[in-house]
């Protein structure tokens, strides 16, 4: 049913298998599973796409109020059983992950040894859908999360740093946001939340972000400023990763009041979980604590 619920949201092979991270024969399969089970065709294929029939309409209006149902059914199961037991789909933002996910996930296994932990690394808008449509039990983003019914569990704040290639002077640290009028600023491609916040820190400051030369991920960023195209922004956990990786920049803090961040870890409202998300949020925090110290951790 979830197979086919992609299907009919996608009406392509290719674009539903990608989303739910399966094969484009295993798809198919599970599909004409249904209509076996069915008795009944639910989907017309053609050369280019596919076509819901009368009945694969009348179904797919309902499979997703029967597989939401499902999933309360499995999560009160698993909240019965304990506290972060069995499985858990968790969701995570490009900008995030790389960084936390070291230090998260041992933390998680020897605290939670049952827990069955699946992550999937995805930009903002799509995590949401993706919570919200059940397919996700919590996500790791930015906040605060524009889309109604979910709860926000905040876990951390951290500054923004500017990176600049070392032979372009910038002065003293710490340094104002206005230098930022004075500088190209290179930013990621659309779709990642870290871009559209890294844009408002600019158009604050007066600056301008060059429209010529983005980046899918942090890491490419910062060899961009190294060769000399631009500088950009970097929260405080990527920092040790990524300015270890170039050679040829330099690192500058902003004056107070810091641009920055705030990263929660965000469920869906009427989830029967919520508390062992709780408990998900206290580890997260306290493996963040010790991996990076110079973070604001919530209490």
């Amino acid at each position: 049913m979830r197979a086919f619920l992609a299907l009919a949201e996608h009406l392509h092979f290719r674009d539903a298998a990608a989303v739910l991270g399966m094969s484009q024969p295993a798809l198919s399969g599970a599909v004409a599973a249904l209509e076996h089970a069915l008795n009944t065709r639910l989907v017309e294929r053609t050369t280019r796409k596919v076509l819901l029939t009368p009945a694969g309409e009348r179904v797919a209006r309902r499979a997703e109020s029967v597989l939401a149902e499902l999933d309360r059914l499995v999560d009160e199961v698993h909240a019965a059983r304990g506290p972060l037991v069995g499985p858990l789909r968790l969701g995570v933002i490009p900008t995030v992950a790389p960084y936390l996910l070291p230090a998260v996930l041992p933390r998680l296994a020897r605290d939670f040894p049952e827990l069955e932990l699946s992550v999937r690394e995805q930009q903002t808008d799509h995590l949401v859908t993706e919570l919200l449509a059940g397919r996700l039990d919590a996500v790791l983003l930015a906040l605060p999360v524009t889309a109604s019914g979910v709860v926000e569990l905040p876990l951390y704040e951290e500054d923004f740093l500017l990176v600049a290639p070392s032979a372009q002077p910038i002065g003293p640290a710490p340094v104002p946001r206005r230098v930022l009028g004075e500088l190209e600023v290179i930013l990621l491609n659309e779709g990642h939340c870290l871009r559209d916040q890294a844009l408002d820190v600019c158009r604050e400051a007066g600056g301008r972000a060059t429209a010529a030369t983005y980046a899918a991920g942090l890491a490419t960023l910062v060899q961009l400023v190294s060769g000399g195209l631009g500088v950009t922004l970097l929260p405080q956990t990527a920092l040790p990763v990524e300015t270890r990786r170039a050679d040829g920049v330099a690192v500058y803090r902003f004056a107070d009041p810091a641009p920055g961040r705030r990263i929660g870890l965000v469920h869906r409202a009427t989830s029967p979980r919520a508390a062992e998300f709780e408990v998900l949020a206290r580890s997260v925090r306290a493996a963040v604590a010790e991996a990076h110290p110079k973070v604001r951790i919530y209490s």
